[in-house]
């Protein structure tokens, strides 16, 4: 393999037997990462199932644990999001608005019962945080990292490595990792065009090897529009990696610039026995014509749109600055020592510019403004511009120690992290006579509505050993303890009105949670060169969320007598996860050439669940508020998962994941005086079945494949009175050299790719926040054509 940018967009993929595909991925990533991370190399390193989204499940592991290399995951569709790249494996249920999987607000993951945000990520080690929009942990891995840049995505699905640092990973870790600089001179150019003025331009310059040193930098600048309205999504990304190794150890510097905006869309609210619920909610920008014909004089929507009205724009703007130094020190030939610091800035901001008349808002206008022309205040449109402000200043440091004693492979490490986060909630006017960009940050606020400022302390330790009981026989145990220590402030507080269902003061201290024992117990049984057996139980916990002002926060509590007795009471949610699955792969002599796959089962028993309980009665409200945040009970789960490869020579391959997971809750709930029904009820916006498959066809030069997804029916409230039916979609990617281009350049090609290829309708994700009555959707997205086309100098 000469270079890693060349083998992911090479479209005439190599058709190789199921042992040689395996051993032609260990020396892939050996040439990948020379010297690399013993722990990463085992994620990536596995026996590879099918040609094309190739699913690689990491044979070394006593738990269930698959992965997706990079020229996989830019065969989807190049530029893609390293999370929506996993869609194509079982037990994933992925949805977002765009193609690539960019836009946060609307982002829906669910992991065997698990929303995302319970489950825990990492970029190259460094902690992204729980992912929720509005972070205040960490950042997307899109924005931690070019796409064109991921080497591998790493996901296990039940019981995670103790050593990920993360405090969310309740229902398993997906691991993200960057490439490391090619070792000879390359540059790099990417172009894609496509549906709704798509432009998407990457550029990489590798260094080559300079002595022991080997460095890239590479940039990034994507522009698209949304597809019901005119949003423009993008913005610019830089990235830059240093790598030395030698003998002694290997040094590891890497930074990342990005500053993005995505469109935010509006959910269409849905109710019982509605018959007319519109398919989208777009935005009037830029017409600010018919936005001010939409409203009434006294800046009022229409009375027939109820909850479903018109804003005029709504985005969000992030800019994060990540940087790391990471040294793997080898102390002797069976010990080594990797310390890793890190940093992460961000300045975000989320934006909507909508109507005054609506969602409560003359009742917290009028708190500030009593008696007086509300519309005129600001800006005389009939709209105002709500922002919410994002700063996030982290900085952490993990160190581990691994050594290999005989027949053990013992490690031990610490994680810590300092975090100082920043949200403040404010109203700015929309004047009539100059009205505002949504892509500009707006200023001169006329109201500060709160502002929460929380200092974040987390400790993580961990110690295992692996023991080789004999050649076939793996035996794994060990723990890590979880620490955090939170303190929460507000320099601005809301006055007595501002906040729905809360008093005057948002509540203010300190909450400090421990757990010194989360154990972890696994086996590996190699029944053949070909064949593994693996079973694995591990105990999570979920520390509680540190972001002041809104969602499932006890800084968000409607008092300071709530605030104090969840704190001295509440216990944070716990997960015990038990898996067990069967591995391996056949050649075969006839039409079927090979089979390789996996079939995994598990049970979850989740502890002390955390619900939000909304104080207003529309699940997506403007001007939020107060939530009861209760703990209701249990959740007990139980799934199988099953996925695998048919090869048929060297043309033809088929590789399918189906997946049934059964998540219900075990308790009924209070919601003030009234006991909601959820005892036996499933869990909403989870699908029990799902099936995906990838055909591939290669001829000549050229690759061809069909990727389809099957997302069962998924309930809507926690009561389960309503649901969202299944949808099924395709994809079609096709590839290819362009020998034609060789004599100018190096490894020409291109890769075309048609998103929902039937043109299907319906709901993509669906937002539950309610007990039953009504839910949220946003919409399947159109069929879509993008081309790339790549090539080296």
């Amino acid at each position: 393999m000469k270079t890693n940018l060349k083998v992911a967009a090479t479209c005439a993929a190599l058709a190789l037997t199921p042992l040689a595909m395996a051993d032609n991925v260990a020396a892939a990533v050996a040439d990948m990462t020379p010297a690399a991370d013993a722990a990463e190399a085992a994620a990536v390193e596995a026996a590879a199932v099918g040609p094309i989204a190739t699913v690689e499940i990491a044979t070394r592991r006593t738990r269930s644990s698959v992965a997706l290399k990079q020229d996989e995951i830019q065969k989807i569709l190049p530029g893609i999001n390293p999370l929506k790249a996993l869609q194509t494996l079982p037990g994933v249920n992925f949805q977002t608005a765009d193609p690539w999987g960019n836009n946060e607000q609307n982002l829906s993951l669910t992991v065997h019962g698990f929303s995302g945000q319970q489950l825990g990520y990492t970029m190259d080690g460094v902690p992204l945080g729980d992912q929720q929009y509005g972070n205040y942990n960490g950042l997307s891995p899109q924005r931690a990292v070019i796409s064109e840049n991921v080497r591998g995505v790493v996901l296990s699905s039940g019981a995670g490595d103790l050593a990920t640092a993360s405090t969310s990973n309740l229902g398993g870790t997906i691991e993200t990792f960057s490439s490391d600089p090619l070792a000879s001179r390359n540059v790099a150019l990417q172009q894609t065009v496509g549906s709704h003025q798509t432009s998407r331009t990457f550029l990489r310059y590798d260094t080559g090897k300079f002595g022991d040193s080997r460095a890239y930098i590479s940039a990034l600048h994507h522009e698209a529009h949304a597809w019901d309205f005119e949003g423009r999504q993008g913005g610019n990304q830089v990235n830059a990696k240093f790598v030395n190794d030698n003998a002694a150890g290997k040094l590891t510097l890497f930074l990342n610039y990005s500053d993005k905006i995505e469109p935010n869309e509006d959910s269409t609210v849905h109710v019982a026995g509605e018959t007319s619920a519109p398919y989208t909610r777009p935005f009037t920008y830029p017409d600010f014509a018919t936005a001010l014909a939409y409203l009434s004089p006294t800046g009022a929507t229409p009375a027939a749109d109820g909850n479903n009205y018109r804003n005029y724009y709504s985005d969000a703007q992030r800019e994060d600055w990540l940087g790391y130094a990471r040294y793997e020190w080898n102390l002797s030939d069976t010990v080594t020592w990797m310390n890793q610091v890190y940093y992460h800035y961000d300045n975000g901001v989320g934006v909507v510019a909508g109507p005054i008349g609506v969602a409560g808002l003359p009742a917290l206008f009028s708190v500030y403004y009593p008696n007086q022309n509300l519309k005129q205040v600001f800006g005389n449109s009939g709209y105002a511009t709500r922002t919410t402000e994002y700063q996030i200043n982290r900085a952490g440091v993990q160190s581990i120690l691994r050594a290999e004693l005989g027949e053990h492979k013992v490690q031990g490490g610490v994680w810590f992290e300092h975090n100082e986060s920043q949200a403040y909630r404010r109203w700015y006017a929309l004047d009539v006579n100059n009205p505002s960009s949504p892509y500009d940050r707006p200023s001169n606020p006329l109201i500060t509505q709160y502002g929460s400022e929380i200092r974040n302390k987390v400790v993580q330790l961990h110690l295992q050993d692996e023991w080789q009981v004999r050649p076939d026989v793996v035996l794994q145990a060990g723990f890590k303890s979880s620490l955090q220590f939170a303190h929460g402030d507000f320099p601005v507080q809301p006055k007595l009105g501002a906040i729905a269902g809360g008093s005057k003061a948002l509540p203010v201290g300190d909450i400090d949670t421990k757990k010194w024992f989360l154990p972890q117990l696994g086996a590996r049984w190699d029944l053949s060169a070909r064949d593994q057996v693996f079973v694995n139980l591990q105990k999570n916990m979920r520390q509680f969320v540190t972001y002041g002002g809104g969602g499932a926060s006890p800084w968000s509590l409607a008092s300071q007598q709530a605030f104090d007795l969840f704190a001295k009471e509440a216990k944070p949610e716990t997960s015990v996860t038990f898996e067990a699955g069967l591995r391996g792969s056949r050649n075969f002599e006839g039409v079927v050439t090979g089979l390789d796959g996996q079939v995994s089962v598990y049970h979850v028993n989740f502890k002390n669940r955390l619900l939000t309980i909304s104080p207003t009665p529309v699940i997506s409200s403007i001007i939020g508020g107060n939530p009861v945040l209760a703990n209701v009970g249990s959740v007990k789960t139980d799934g199988v998962d099953l996925s695998g490869t048919l090869h048929f020579g060297r043309r033809f391959s088929l590789y399918n994941a189906l997946s049934y997971n059964r998540s219900r809750y075990d308790d009924n709930y209070l919601n003030g005086a009234t006991t909601v029904p959820t005892s036996g009820k499933n869990v909403p916006g989870s699908p029990e079945w799902m099936d995906k498959f990838v055909a591939t066809l290669n001829f000549g030069p050229t690759e061809v494949s069909l990727q389809g997804e099957y997302v069962g029916k998924r309930y809507a409230t926690y009561t389960n009175d309503l649901s969202v039916p299944s949808y099924f979609l395709m994809n079609l990617a096709v590839g290819c050299k362009l020998p034609f281009l060789d004599r100018w350049v190096k490894n020409p090609r291109y890769r075309a790719t048609v998103t929902n290829l039937a043109d299907r309708k319906g709901s993509l994700n669906v937002v539950v926040g309610a007990a039953d009555k009504t839910y949220n959707t946003f919409p399947i997205p159109p069929r879509q054509v993008f081309l790339t086309v790549m090539a080296d100098l």
